[in-house]
């Protein structure tokens, strides 16, 4: 008995001294301590696809606002400078050269009058003569009716000349810079529901850019728990790996008592020998697997991979286990599955993406306005100077024939709404297998977790009664080495076995869609 207690005073000394020694390695290099709850919330915090989430719904939210406009009227101006090499003309060369000269062939045309009302007075003034009127006064007068009327169709022809420059002047449109622009608004008013089923779309997309975001932050919350209890593993088998090194030590030191006195052989010695290489070379793989653990944690909740950290359940004497008992929530599971949900999105977003496909094939109407001014501008004749009008219309679009395009379109959309709900139907299968799955395997880690423990009781009272055969001389070294070897392998299992259990809970958790909840 006083050798049993011996050797668990020596057991405990040296759990207890490593564990000092990192307490005080602790406080000197100034560690950070971090609990579960803390390296879940730094990995949420600072994880970069977290943060490519977070813009996505963002980008997501501002897709559905965009999507919404289309159903408001749309503005917009228009401007527009050209220059041409020659003017838009509205006579031909023939007419420009004709009018100016309008008044000079008109007065040609009266000369030939002119020139019969003369000898008509002449034959007036010969029966005036005959009636024995005197000749001088109508000559007289004939005179200066004749040179009047030339004077008057002097005057008309100069007018008419004018007149007809002044027409060639003003059909000159000078259209070589024109200066244009315009207002404009357009209003749907029925585009075959295709608006609609744009702005449904815009909101099952945010809906499922929510989803991923729950799936990328579930599966970031598992990682983070499975690389912080694979460090809390590490530290313990650590710790059992000293514990078990200075075991096989004491052994050595035994044995080779015993050899110099005879009472064991140098075979003995060796083998006593070999098994302390291998708990060095053992203990050395556990701390350089602590290390890579602990880097892994650290780039998984964001901070410097070489940055000291000290873990709160890495230095408990045991690791703290609550049992639960497993219950099949498939429905609950279907109900909260991130994945399923975001199927689900791909199902309604097909479904509205051939309603979007169907609308071509419908007829589509738009109430159109605006203002519009030009320079030159046509509504006083040619002008040079701005001048506009307002404008309201309604257009309409009606598909006659497209070659069936639009048909085709829409069965291959319906193909693809199918494919999406075999997809989800599967997956609803696949989920339901795994939550049946990790149902049965958190069964088994409690029951593995309850054998591995009744184990350390034999393999305890196996290591006493080998430690205490050999101080009695009645078992050989290689005994007293197969049931430290059983301890450590006891002591492995119990570890394995908690652990285990932990995270089969965290993984159930994360099947039944409800890891974020604490």
């Amino acid at each position: 008995m006083e050798k049993l207690i011996g050797l668990l005073l020596l057991f405990g000394t040296t759990v207890s001294a490593g564990a000092q020694e990192l307490r005080i390695s602790d406080s000197m290099s100034g560690q950070r301590l971090l609990t579960l709850d803390s390296c879940r919330a730094m990995a949420l915090r600072n994880n970069k696809q977290m943060a490519v989430q977070k813009v996505k719904q963002d980008v997501a939210h501002n897709l559905r606002k965009a999507a919404f406009t289309k159903y408001l009227p749309h503005f917009s101006a228009i401007g527009s400078y050209t220059h041409t090499s020659r003017p838009v003309s509205l006579l031909n060369d023939q007419q420009k050269q004709a009018l100016p000269q309008l008044g000079t062939a008109t007065a040609a045309g009266l000369q030939q009058t002119t020139g019969a009302v003369g000898q008509s007075m002449e034959r007036i003034g010969g029966v005036l003569a005959q009636m024995g009127i005197p000749m001088g006064d109508f000559q007289q007068m004939a005179g200066q009716m004749q040179q009047q009327m030339g004077e008057g169709m002097q005057k008309i022809a100069t007018d008419l000349n004018g007149m007809g420059q002044g027409i060639v002047d003003a059909f000159n449109t000078d259209t070589r810079n024109i200066w244009a622009g315009s207002v404009l608004f357009t209003q749907p008013v029925f585009m075959g529901g295709s608006i609609i089923a744009l702005n449904r779309i815009a909101k099952i997309n945010e809906d499922l850019v929510e989803n991923s975001a729950d799936a990328r932050l579930q599966s970031t919350l598992y990682a983070t728990e499975q690389a912080y209890w694979q460090v809390v593993s590490l530290r313990h088998k650590q710790k059992l790996a000293e514990a078990y090194l200075g075991l096989v030590k004491k052994l050595d030191e035994d044995v080779h008592k015993m050899i110099d006195e005879g009472v064991a052989t140098r075979s003995d010695g060796l083998s006593v020998d070999v098994k302390v290489n291998e708990a060095e070379m053992t203990l050395k793989k556990v701390n350089d697997g602590l290390v890579l653990s602990k880097m892994l944690l650290c780039q998984t909740i964001g901070i410097p991979i070489n940055e000291q950290i000290t873990l709160a359940d890495e230095n408990a004497e045991q690791i703290a286990v609550v049992k639960l008992t497993p219950q099949l929530e498939v429905e609950r599971a279907v109900g909260n599955r991130p994945e399923l949900k975001i199927l689900q999105n791909s199902v309604d977003m097909s479904k509205q993406a051939t309603n979007i496909l169907k609308a071509g094939n419908l007829p589509q109407m738009m109430l159109t306005g605006g203002y519009a001014v030009s320079n030159p501008n046509v509504f006083n004749g040619f002008e040079k100077k701005f001048a506009g009008f307002w404008n309201v219309g309604v257009l309409v679009r009606i598909p006659i024939w497209n070659w069936g395009d639009t048909m085709y379109k829409v069965r291959a959309s319906k193909g693809a709404t199918a494919i999406a709900n075999l997809e989800l139907e599967e997956a609803r299968e696949m989920i339901e297998l795994q939550v049946n799955q990790i149902t049965y395997k958190v069964d088994e880690a409690n029951k593995r977790l309850v054998m591995a423990q009744s184990n350390i009781q034999r393999a305890d009272e196996n290591l006493r009664t080998a430690n205490v055969g050999f101080k009695e001389g009645v078992i050989t070294p290689t005994t007293v080495m197969e049931a430290q070897t059983a301890w450590l392998q006891a002591q492995s299992q119990k570890i394995d076995a908690e652990i285990d259990v932990k995270l089969s809970q965290v993984e159930l958790q994360k099947s039944l869609g409800v890891l974020s909840e604490r």
